[in-house]
């Protein structure tokens, strides 16, 4: 082999493998002589690869730990397992490793081959957990193009849906995002506001890395290592209470009905069950949110918020009021 990069490269993927290789062994794989393994080994030593020698014998040449993390060559197996990993550990709120699973699955989805990715999506799609989860979900893909966009400094472009329900779309220059529990959070300053915001990324749709680079702004808060301080997130907002709606009417006509509201979870025959998260009681949006659970024409309960439940019946005691006909 006579590409010297090509036959580094294929060096370097054997010494990963956990064992000892003889010189003359990788000299006749290689197809090149003793001396020449010698030479790349002094060069993968000078990029950071901690390759260990070992005289007599049995001596040969082992990659061991080194102080940092050099690059790593994987198979496609060893890509595809990884990526699954990583998305897993993105998409369940495992403590502490939320934010550097979508670090990494950024970096690595970026270089897989079309059919790593088809093979990782695949994988995704046909895997249902067995546990789950309290709270909204965000799908990886949407994770890592924000991370993707807040780690190139690239502005970002997407819609978001308030708690009201109503729709915007943003362009705003992304700067870090944070899980807490199972809610992921953005840091951004929005360009159109001129001010900085703070985003539910499960509220976010279509987000789209316009190519633009910015340079970072200073937040404008002395945050220290806390990061609900940076992101101007309460400890009422993690807190948020949730709705929780039971229909008598199967999931799929509730679906058809509120196309852009989470989907609810069929829960028996004619019967399914809505959760999501509750908007704040200030924003009067729960006198909304009960009016329009009462237009859809359907049996419903609503279990929760304490808040809702009382919008609720407020609203029925005023229709039942308005629809009283005066006596003779």
């Amino acid at each position: 082999m006579t590409d010297t990069p090509a036959r580094l490269l294929t060096l370097l993927s054997l010494l990963q493998t956990p064992r000892e290789w003889p010189g003359s062994e990788l000299a006749e794989r290689l197809g090149v002589t003793a001396r020449t393994i010698r030479r790349d080994i002094d060069r993968l030593r000078e990029l950071g690869y901690p390759v260990e020698a070992t005289r007599g014998a049995v001596g040969g040449y082992r990659l061991v730990a080194g102080a940092a993390l050099p690059p790593l060559l994987l198979d496609d197996e060893e890509a595809v397992a990884i990526a699954v990993g990583l998305r897993a550990g993105a998409g369940h709120a495992v403590d502490g490793v939320e934010e550097a699973s979508v670090r990494a699955l950024a970096k690595l989805e970026q270089v897989l081959p079309s059919r790593l990715r088809y093979r990782v999506s695949a994988l995704q799609h046909a895997t249902t957990p067995l546990t789950r989860g309290d709270g909204p979900t965000v799908a990886p893909s949407t994770l890592t193009a924000i991370a993707s966009a807040a780690t190139g400094h690239e502005k970002l472009r997407f819609g978001y849906r308030a708690a009201d329900g109503a729709g915007t779309r943003r362009l705003v220059e992304p700067y870090r995002l944070l899980a807490t529990g199972r809610r992921w959070y953005l840091v951004a300053y929005d360009l159109e506001r001129a001010d900085w915001r703070t985003f539910r990324v499960d509220r976010i749709t279509e987000p789209f890395p316009t190519g633009a680079r910015f340079t970072p702004r200073e937040l404008p808060v002395e945050a220290g290592d806390d990061n609900r301080k940076l992101l101007g997130i309460s400890e009422s907002q993690e807190r948020a209470e949730e709705v929780d709606v039971t229909f008598e009417t199967p999931a799929g006509t509730i679906r058809d009905k509120l196309p852009d509201w989470p989907a609810p979870e069929e829960t028996g025959p004619d019967r399914c069950r809505l959760r999501m998260a509750a908007p704040g009681p200030q924003s009067g949006a729960l006198e909304w949110l009960a009016a329009r659970l009462a237009t859809l024409g359907m049996p419903f309960t609503v279990h929760g918020p304490d808040a809702l439940v009382a919008c609720a019946a407020e609203l029925g005691d005023r229709l039942t009021r308005a629809a009283r006909r005066p006596g003779p």
